[in-house]
């Protein structure tokens, strides 16, 4: 559970320095070892189209006049839309027009999108190849950056990480149970604060139809217990400055407390301030770790999470929560020495 009266972190000394440091001795010396892993490029497409279409309904709702819209929606590699009033095509093109600008590469601009705008009433967004070629080299370049810090965290000696086609090629010849760090460089590391939907039983939404806005998402138990969540996000993992496993000595748990920035502070305040009373869930990777009841406000940014963590769970996530989430998805391809 996340504790929801004054938060507070408890370091344990000498056992926290071996919980946090001991994962190097897993690491020992094996020459020629390396992993290759492939990007989930559909992913990385598909997340920058729900981030557009996002972007398209927040201009729409903040033109001047309000301009009307139905159908908004995600296909293949578009985003369209039908506007209701004819007379509103040409103000919602304007409106839209930074959409289609060019944006800044690393060899020139790039014309991410073009605008289809053929048949009456109906705007298509959709993505060009040379978009879709930008946002995946985009994902490449924070993916080696998020690998690179998840090595130097876990002490592996004179690793290299270097693009491979779609994907990255890890060489870490002071590595033993290369399985592991596999399994640690790949895990995505998405964490989300987000309301539990109590407008309906959880049953009834796994059943039939969850709400729309909701989503039906389970945790990590054997057998899994769903949870009806929102989609709207808090807070996410980005506003995480630091994190740490510990053990709390009241509960005798592993915990892992982290630290948010000014600006997750001040959305974790709003959103616990206006919820009281509601559960909400805590979620890595779309799965449940927690779902407490807001019991206060919480007006710092120092949280503690828990979830039946053993001492080398807390840590790992501890990692995974300092040196922030994949962009999408890696496949491991190849563990060879």
């Amino acid at each position: 559970m996340v504790y929801l009266s004054r938060l507070r972190v408890i370091l344990i000394g000498l056992a926290l320095i071996s919980m946090v440091f001991g994962a190097s001795h897993a690491f020992a010396s094996v020459p020629g070892a390396h992993i290759l892993f492939r990007l989930d490029t559909d992913e990385v497409k598909g997340r920058r189209l729900e981030a557009m279409r996002d972007q398209i309904r927040t201009l729409l709702h903040d033109a001047e006049p309000r301009i009307s819209y139905s159908g908004l929606a995600v296909s293949s590699l578009t985003v369209q839309l039908r506007i209701d009033d004819p007379g509103q095509v040409e103000a919602a093109k304007a409106a839209l027009k930074a959409v289609v600008e060019p944006i800044a590469g690393k060899d020139g601009p790039v014309q991410e999108f073009a605008l289809d705008d053929s048949e009456r009433g109906l705007l298509k967004f959709a993505m060009t190849d040379a978009g879709a070629k930008y946002r995946t080299s985009e994902a490449l370049t924070q993916s080696i950056e998020v690998i690179k810090n998840r090595l130097n965290e876990l002490g592996v000696a004179d690793p290299s990480v270097q693009l491979a086609d779609d994907g990255l090629l890890v060489q870490a010849p002071g590595v033993a149970d290369l399985h592991s760090l596999a399994q640690i460089l790949a895990r995505q590391g998405r964490l989300s604060f987000q309301l539990v939907d109590t407008s309906m039983p959880v049953d009834d939404a796994v059943n039939g139809q969850p709400p729309v806005g909701s989503t039906v998402l389970y945790t990590q138990n054997d057998p899994p217990v769903p949870y009806l969540v929102e989609d709207r996000v808090l807070v996410s993992g980005d506003s995480v400055l630091d994190a740490e496993a510990t053990h709390d000595s009241s509960t005798e748990q592993f915990v892992v407390a982290f630290r948010l920035d000014s600006k997750g502070t001040q959305r974790f305040k709003w959103a616990t301030t206006r919820n009281i009373g509601k559960p909400f869930a805590v979620i890595l990777d779309d799965q449940v770790i927690s779902a407490p009841i807001i019991r206060e406000p919480i007006e710092h940014g120092t949280v503690q999470i828990s979830g039946n963590f053993t001492a080398q769970s807390a840590k790992e996530l501890a990692l995974l929560f300092r040196t922030g989430a994949l962009p999408a998805r890696l496949t491991i391809v190849e563990e060879a020495r």
